[in-house]
């Protein structure tokens, strides 16, 4: 299936955007500047939306301002207005279990606890649509991620998300046109190159 809508996952308003929760609304900002249109505000959509061309091919892109544990609401709202399916959906969102500077690709699947991908699985009754998740790292301790994931991230850290970030757009033309395997080839081969990577040992 190819791709129609890209959503971006985030909260609303200043005091939330620079935070490891809003890396989805980056990477939805990255492609409304590269396909040169401003997101607008659509109260039946309950979002930011916009249409770009990637691959020549016609995408809805979508920033719910529901809040995160509301995303639902403004994804089956543009979905069923445009008649696009769950599988013809990616969700953009911040991932915990990955560390940063690396992403991955995959369709279906949980919700990691995850409140934006809790609710839209919820309004779309099935799991059965694509996620972009893009690393951002765990506190280490499972009562830290909510004051974790609601803050920024660390320069360093900042640095890494927004290699990922590009790393995704590269291949986003790939998944748009529904060639979603060579899009996780390129994308797991050169996280496995990364974890893999050690420091050459001293010569002293």
């Amino acid at each position: 299936m190819a791709i129609k809508l890209i959503v971006g996952l985030g909260n609303p308003g200043a005091e939330y955007e620079a935070t490891r929760h809003n890396a989805g609304f980056w990477l939805v900002d990255h492609l409304a500047r590269d396909g040169q249109i401003s997101l607008r505000h659509d109260s039946k959509f309950h979002g930011f939306s916009g249409r770009v061309k990637i691959a020549g091919q016609d995408i809805w892109l979508l920033q719910p301002q529901t809040y995160m544990n509301r995303s639902g609401l403004a994804v089956v709202a543009l979905a069923q207005f445009y008649k696009i399916l769950p599988d013809e959906i990616l969700v953009v969102h911040d991932e915990l279990d990955i560390a940063p500077g690396l992403v991955k690709l995959k369709q279906g699947g949980g919700n990691g606890g995850h409140n934006g991908l809790k609710d839209i699985q919820a309004h779309l009754s099935t799991p059965n649509f694509w996620r972009l998740r893009l690393g951002i790292g765990h506190p280490g301790n499972k009562n830290e991620v909510a004051n974790f994931v609601l803050k920024p991230p660390r320069k360093e850290e900042q640095d890494l998300i927004d290699d990922a970030i590009l790393k995704s757009l590269a291949v986003l033309p790939k998944v748009v046109k529904g060639e979603t395997g060579p899009a996780m080839s390129l994308l797991h081969t050169d996280d496995s190159k990364k974890r893999e990577h050690k420091p050459a040992p001293s010569s002293s």
